[in-house]
């Protein structure tokens, strides 16, 4: 986890899934994923995910009076073509919220209410194991669901194969996504950087962890750009009930292993030697 992105949640996953050799891994950062640009995975199932509803007008019914666009809270229909009298109105699905009061008070009753595909979720092979990952589609708003659905085939799939350990990815930040990839965990580890920032959103996240009593941990990456703020976060964490699972310090090598699609351990680069004690003081 962590309060923003681009902290190096990532790089770690993909690190711990080849220290572990054997988990099932989950990308619940559904809204960017890219843990597969590390690991290559060879996708084997492939599944639509469908969540909530889109307003569809039909054009042959619309009568043109403009009563769905004066109660759509949200700018999503407008009128298009037609006679300017009696226009035609559409609906922009980019900005359809599914609510369906347009539906409910048409006159005409020319307004559909259908599911909404939001997006894909898959189960691949990666060199290191399994793995569940998601895309949504253009536009697609993530409540949570599609995390939870991740979250329930990455543990169907160790119940199915024996696999003791899941290994999740989160999203950053402290909404809903985050709420639905951190419950029932058994650790959290929260990356931070050592930034005014950093120690804001190590704040929340670690008070978040605590409103669900999942155990936290707590690493700082590129920790010796600002040893001072190091300490400090470390200081905050203890204070918190986290426990300080180690610093990761800054490498150039770390881009060089993302381009050549590797892992930071396998690429054995200086970084690599911090995160194989994180990893044994979070696992072994």
């Amino acid at each position: 986890m962590s309060g923003k992105g681009g902290t190096g949640k990532t790089s770690l996953t993909a690190s711990f899934a080849s220290l572990a050799r054997g988990a099932v891994l989950a990308d619940c950062d559904v809204d960017a994923s890219d843990l597969h640009l590390v690991l290559g995975p060879r996708t084997r199932e492939r599944h639509e995910f469908i969540s909530g509803f889109e307003a569809v007008i039909r054009p042959g019914d619309c009568t043109g009076c403009g009563v769905c666009r004066e109660l759509c809270r949200f700018d999503a229909i407008a009128p298009v073509g037609g006679d300017p009298e009696t226009p035609v109105y559409l609906v922009d699905p980019a900005a359809c919220e599914g609510c369906g009061v347009c539906a409910r008070f048409c006159p005409a009753h020319a307004i559909d209410l259908p599911e909404r595909s939001c997006g894909h979720w898959m189960i691949s092979d990666t060199r290191y194991g399994p793995m569940v990952h998601a895309r949504l589609g253009v536009a697609a708003e993530n409540s949570g669901k599609l995390v939870t659905l991740v979250r329930q085939e990455a543990q169907r799939l160790a119940r199915e194969q024996g696999r003791k350990l899941i290994i999740v990815d989160g999203p950053p930040g402290i909404g809903c996504p985050v709420i639905a990839s951190l419950s029932g965990a058994s650790l959290a580890l929260v990356v931070t950087e050592p930034t005014v920032s950093g120690e804001h959103d190590l704040d929340r996240v670690l008070a978040l962890a605590r409103y669900f009593a999942v155990p936290a941990a707590v690493c700082v990456n590129k920790w010796d750009l600002n040893p001072d703020m190091t300490g400090r976060i470390e200081d905050r964490a203890h204070a918190s009930g986290a426990r300080v699972a180690g610093r990761i310090r800054y490498d150039r090598q770390v881009t060089l292993a993302q381009v050549q699609e590797c892992t930071v351990v396998d690429l054995d680069t200086e970084a690599a030697g911090d995160v194989r004690n994180i990893w044994k003081n979070l696992y072994l």
